[in-house]
């Protein structure tokens, strides 16, 4: 029904338009109207738009809840005297029987006659609602098209009205973006300050034991838990910093190759090979490192191991002879390569925004091309490609898949990058998995485990954008 309505709404617009221009080129003909033909046309198109919209917005917010109401207002006295959850199950049965589906229990007489019965009703009063949204839509859409019918005249501001609505659109989605972005910040902030209703903050930001348990009965072992977070930002740390080391590097070479050295060709095909890295999803890189990578490094070490058992070092080789697949070198690396393509791009841009006039005098000075680039473009750049370093460790922070996938979900206290370690964000996953209980510091954890994150990557990117900024005003 829903697309139905907005398939006659778009003809009804479509239709209030042509009109309307139609009509202000007739009454125009040798008059100086302040207004074009089309931009009559497009304030009727707006006057039949906006307020059928409204009232479809409105009928698909008060639709459930009115047919809810209307329900159980003619419910039969067998079905009301069902106790809450039991009627809640009749009612769902009887909509699906309503749908042409089977319903999921067995009901006894007299509630399996009643059950059709229902379902034929809740039918009725559901068609109901939706042909009466449909039709009051379509009469806001000609009461709005006959009003704006009424403005075309020559002295009416059309196109003020028109710029008046579509800087209103405009406001109403910046409106949306911030009042989103205060919504969760007000969402992890509320349930953040409820988990720490039940373990201290100084406990959270440093305790060493993280085993978020919490038991259902009170002699039960282990019933009081563990949320020390030190172990998850360790990790976090940890794989960040792999990351970096593989990410940094390589991303700032080959920026430094392709807006220096590369020619056109070798940068047509370069540059866009290594945006494509960009747009691989994370699944796959967490594919490509739990199948891949971590099972390569696996042997790699366990042969070393086995090297080095029987020697002086017997005790490294019995350690390297037991390492396994999930560890933070696998799930760093493999980060840091998903990382390599965001830093290329912004290093490359910075370099390339580096005045042509220091590369001239640089070689005017008789410098050669890679001095140039060690004693004029680098220093020249180094705010800017700090700043860029600062994202993609915002970004290497937040990353989840890779981590599950490749790191383990072992909370470890450890600098070791052989070892399984977790980070902040998957833990957020998997305390937030499955049915939980949202009074428990179990559960909350999740939600103080976010604002921290949240806070750390505030400030990462205020420093970011920070240095760019200041980067950006010393060339403009």
């Amino acid at each position: 029904m829903i697309w139905f309505s907005l398939l006659i709404l778009v003809a009804l617009g479509a239709a209030a338009f042509i009109g309307a221009r139609a009509l202000a080129q007739r009454r125009f003909q040798g008059v100086r109207a302040h207004s074009r033909p089309g931009q009559h046309g497009a304030y009727a198109l707006i006057w039949v738009a906006a307020p059928a919209l409204l009232v479809l917005l409105l009928a698909g917010v008060f639709a459930a809840p009115l047919e809810r109401q209307l329900t159980t207002a003619g419910t039969p006295d067998s079905v009301a005297a069902l106790e809450p959850f039991r009627r809640e199950a009749f009612f769902a049965d009887a909509h699906r029987l309503g749908r042409g589906e089977p319903a999921l229990q067995i009901w006894e007489r007299p509630l399996a006659e009643q059950l059709p019965v229902e379902a034929r009703r809740m039918v009725r009063v559901e068609r109901t609602l939706q042909w009466g949204g449909a039709i009051a839509a379509v009469l806001a859409a000609l009461i709005g098209g006959l009003f704006a019918y009424t403005q075309i005249r020559p002295q009416v501001r059309a196109r003020n009205r028109v710029e008046g609505w579509v800087w209103g659109a405009l406001f109403v989605c910046s409106a949306v973006a911030v009042l989103t972005t205060v919504g969760i910040i007000a969402s992890l902030a509320f349930d953040a300050f409820r988990f720490f209703q039940y373990v201290p903050v100084g406990e959270f930001l440093f305790g060493t034991q993280w085993s978020p348990q919490v038991a259902i009965r009170a002699d039960q072992v282990g019933s009081t838990g563990a949320f020390g977070a030190v172990p998850l930002f360790a990790g976090t740390f940890l794989i960040m910093l792999i990351a970096m080391l593989v990410a940094a590097p390589i991303g700032l070479l080959s920026a430094i190759y392709l807006s220096e050295y590369a020619g056109r060709t070798s940068r047509a095909v370069i540059k866009p090979v290594l945006e494509i890295l960009a747009g691989v999803p994370t699944v796959v890189y967490g594919f490509f490192a739990a199948l891949t990578v971590g099972p390569a490094l696996r042997v790699f070490f366990n042969e070393i191991g086995l090297f080095l058992i029987g020697g002086p070092l017997d005790g490294l080789g019995q350690y390297l002879a037991l390492v396994q697949n999930q560890m933070a070198l696998t799930a760093g690396a493999v980060m840091g390569i998903m990382l390599i393509p965001f830093v290329s791009s912004l290093s490359d841009d910075i370099l390339n925004a580096v005045p042509q006039s220091l590369r001239d005098g640089s070689f005017a000075m008789g410098a050669t091309k890679s001095e140039t680039v060690k004693r004029v473009l680098l220093p020249a750049a180094l705010p800017g490609i700090a700043g860029a370093l600062l994202l993609a460790v915002s970004r290497a922070v937040g990353e989840t898949m890779i981590v599950t996938m490749a790191a383990g979900l072992a909370a470890n206290l450890t600098l070791n990058p052989l070892n399984t370690v977790t980070t902040v964000t998957v833990q957020i996953v998997t305390l937030l998995t499955g049915d939980q209980e949202f009074n428990s510091a179990k559960t909350l954890s999740a939600f103080g485990l976010g604002l921290t994150l949240f806070l750390v990557t505030l400030m990462l990117n205020i420093v970011a954008q920070r240095i760019v900024q200041t980067y950006r005003e010393q060339y403009d």
